[in-house]
């Protein structure tokens, strides 16, 4: 295959918007946390891969299809995120309201790293280190030159309607733009009355949801283990590092740009440098860009 035809594939290009729309939504949830709270959630991987979990017992164990349990899975991932806020976190941003702020990013990474490794040996004592996978909408269906299966036709469709619902909720809601405002300006929400806590939950509602679902999506595609999480974690960084931190819209165009780069790239090499791929342009972004390759300005929102 020419360098052209590669460039003009439609398989391809099918591919690298699948893989952008999961990129995206796995880092939507991480970037809102970060951006509300300036919280670094290495956990985050760890949450997409119990929605990975949570679906497939719906579909093995209570035959409860995945396309079904999608919303219970992000609905359970919700749940648990306004649980770890009321829990453990709003304790520490507490803190950081009193004059702990030069040490929130710090604390929140350790925190969030106990709980990765807690979370990943429940799930190991619960369903064994080793990989799982079903079989769900798995027959091949062809769109003129295009060969596609059921279940990843489902997940673009499923991702990319959940990306474009939470940009429209961020431009669109009233809550949405307070939590565009805390983002922003966070002292600036305090003064004009921004109930920060109930944006703050919310913030850990949706990102551990997004999370959830997206788990959910990728365990129809490929294998998982309770160990899954850290690559996601790494993938969903290297978005919001090419957004820039806290920068929701340019996040979910830095997901297909990396899309496109993975997808074409291993086209023009081979499935070995998919890594190389991965972490070359991490590394370039921090070098080149150090605020974001899609970042607008400079300035701090803090």
């Amino acid at each position: 295959m020419s360098f052209i035809d590669i460039l003009l594939s439609g398989q391809l290009l099918f591919a690298a918007l699948l893989a952008g729309s999961l990129y995206g939504l796995v880092a939507l949830g991480l970037n809102l946390v970060y951006g509300t709270m300036r919280m670094l959630n290495v956990a985050h991987g760890d949450i997409v891969m119990l929605g990975a979990y949570a679906a497939f017992v719906a579909y093995s164990a209570l035959g409860i299809a995945p396309l079904y349990a999608m919303p219970l899975v992000a609905l359970g991932g919700a749940g648990l995120g306004y649980l770890m806020y009321r829990t453990f976190f709003k304790r520490l941003l507490s803190s950081q309201r009193n004059g702990g702020g030069n040490r929130m990013e710090g604390n929140s990474l350790l925190l969030f790293f106990g709980l990765s490794i807690v979370i990943q040996n429940i799930m190991a004592l619960a369903f064994s280190p080793n990989s799982q996978a079903y079989s769900y909408l798995d027959q091949v269906l062809h769109v003129g030159n295009v060969s596609m299966t059921g279940n990843r036709l489902l997940a673009l469709a499923v991702a990319g309607g959940a990306c474009l619902a939470v940009a429209l909720f961020l431009r669109r809601s009233v809550t949405g733009l307070a939590m565009r405002a805390l983002i922003e300006r966070r002292e600036a929400a305090y003064v004009v009355g921004v109930d920060v806590n109930r944006v703050q939950w919310l913030s850990f509602a949706l990102g551990f949801g997004s999370a959830a679902l997206a788990g959910a999506l990728i365990s129809m595609l490929e294998q998982f283990s309770p160990f899954v999480g850290f690559p996601l974690t790494i993938a969903g960084f290297i978005v919001i590092i090419m957004g820039g931190l806290g920068n929701l819209m340019a996040g979910l165009a830095a997901a297909l740009l990396l899309g496109v780069i993975e997808t074409y790239g291993v086209a023009l090499t081979s499935a070995t440098f998919r890594s190389v791929l991965l972490y070359g342009v991490f590394v370039l972004v921090l070098v080149l860009f150090p605020n974001g390759l899609l970042s607008r300005s400079a300035v701090a929102r803090r």
